[in-house]
């Protein structure tokens, strides 16, 4: 069952202080190494019209031992269009952790990105420590491997979370056995955050604007925490909440799948015709919930269970575009007759392996994950009635839980006092990020940030989706330098 399971899965898997001894920021700051700038990797496809050129820079594996193992990080940069009128450079992150994001800069361009913000900024991308063209990590997962995704399987009762926590430990102890240099403890977000500012001296910049989604956010208050004197002007779109993933930022997720699903049901609703799932959202939902009970108990013949289809569901709220293929999907597991015939998997290397592998040890290593199967039970057992569609999963144990290390420096507090420079963009529907995360981020930067608010559904604002309003904001705040003066709301798009 799981072999298939990860070969339904493989698609969707992309997708979140200082030290005791002397702070990363006291620590000397070796000279700016000269950059050769080349041709990016050809896996990663960048549109032929976007000038993006590629470069690698070393940081150290371990900052308090800043003159010992060097590992490389691949950065990404497309020039400002309009040097007259350029202001500096723009650091990127797309999210995670794991995600690659030297073609961030291209991305964001082939959705839209004004020419105004392009003529102020050479736009920066980055593969973060472990991920892609930098040093990489790897637990060698398989698709033969019982290992989920970011997020852990639902868990229908008590059972299952024992039973998920055996695979955990398996996945963790499997990453443990790969690690043989010892590299995966040093992949956190607070040594992510410290490269960011190396890469920002590298270029020469006394200071970094930054714009990061999801994950991205909780890197980015990292960085603007830990470095508040050489930011410029920031901008986090839809909010983990903190500067790490932590079981708390996990079972949130729960509430996020909870409150877009309700515009998911209304989207099919309407198309009842064409997707037989109902007539009203409130059908469509009690249509959903049967079908996925169903399969909890009988899995499909291809291996799906409803664990598989909630998950598959979750990645398709993300945005409208994908809707249709969602509705299609749950509409194959409506007649169990009808359901997909099983199919094959060889033990072939899992493509995802860097990106699953770099997301666990970013996670696990940021902060300390309970260790007692007993808790996730009742933190299931809890959301499970709090949050029916998703929450039995967002709760249920990850290999965190058998982490080989324990973090070696507690999760970067947010540091309220630096400059006024941060701008907060948030979905009030989103199935990943909910908007309690933007609220969450916004308190305790308090005078730091303002929040602007899109009462649109999906996972990202600037670009992703099309809120003129958000856009307009956004866009003002990267080139002119004009903060709404108070939190906002953007009317739907």
């Amino acid at each position: 069952m799981y072999r298939k399971r990860g070969a339904v899965l493989i698609g969707v898997i992309a997708l979140l202080g200082a030290f005791v001894v002397a702070g990363p920021a006291a620590v000397a700051r070796p000279a700016a190494p000269a950059l050769t700038w080349e041709a990016c990797p050809a896996e990663v496809v960048m549109p032929a019209a976007v000038a993006v050129q590629c470069a690698k820079i070393p940081v150290p594996l371990d900052y308090r031992d800043p003159d010992g193992e060097q590992i490389e990080i691949m950065i990404s940069k497309i020039p400002s269009t309009n040097p007259a009128k350029r202001r500096g450079i723009l650091l990127l992150n797309p999210g995670g952790p794991g995600g690659r994001g030297i073609d961030q800069g291209a991305f964001l361009v082939s959705r839209g990105l004004p020419t105004t913000v392009s003529d102020a900024y050479d736009l920066i991308g980055m593969d973060t420590r472990g991920v892609g063209g930098s040093t990489r990590v790897s637990c060698g997962f398989t698709l033969e491997d019982p290992y989920w995704a970011n997020v852990p399987p639902y868990a229908p009762d008590d059972a299952a979370v024992t039973r998920q926590a055996a695979i955990a430990k398996q996945v963790a102890d499997k990453c443990a056995a790969a690690d043989k240099d010892g590299r995966l403890r040093h992949i956190t977000t607070a040594n992510t955050a410290r490269d960011l500012d190396r890469v920002r001296a590298a270029l020469g910049e006394k200071k970094a604007s930054y714009y990061g989604a999801s994950y991205g956010t909780a890197l980015g208050s990292t960085y603007v925490s830990l470095f508040p004197k050489t930011t410029d002007r920031i901008v986090f779109d839809s909010n983990v909440g903190d500067t790490h993933l932590d079981p708390a930022g996990m079972r949130r997720f729960g509430l996020g799948f909870e409150q877009t699903f309700p515009d998911f049901a209304r989207w099919v609703a309407t198309r009842h015709d064409s997707y037989g799932l109902g007539r009203t959202p409130q059908q469509v939902r009690q249509t959903f919930l049967r079908i996925v009970e169903r399969l909890d108990k009988t899995p499909a013949p291809d291996g799906v269970d409803g664990a598989v289809l909630r998950y598959l569901t979750f990645a398709g709220l993300y945005s409208e575009l994908s809707y249709g293929r969602t509705a299609r999907t749950v509409q194959t597991y409506l007649n169990p007759a009808e359901a997909p015939a099983a199919t094959t998997q060889a033990a072939v290397p899992n493509p995802s392996d860097n990106a699953f592998t770099a997301f666990l040890a970013s996670t696990c290593n940021d902060s300390d994950w309970p260790e007692d199967v007993a808790t996730y039970r009742r933190a299931v057992a809890e959301d499970r009635k709090r949050y029916p569609l998703f929450g039995a999963a967002t709760a249920n144990i990850t290999p965190c839980a058998y982490w080989k290390h324990e973090p070696y420096e507690p999760p970067v507090k947010i540091d309220a006092k630096g400059p006024a420079n941060i701008l907060i963009l948030q979905n009030r529907h989103d199935p990943v990020t909910p908007w309690a995360g933007g609220k969450l981020l916004r308190d305790k930067f308090a005078s730091r940030a303002k929040l602007v608010t899109a009462e649109d559904s999906g996972h990202g604002v600037f670009l992703v989706h099309t809120n003129a309003c958000a856009l307009h904001i956004t866009a003002d705040w990267l080139v002119e330098g004009k903060m709404p003066a108070r939190d906002t709301t953007c009317r739907a798009s």
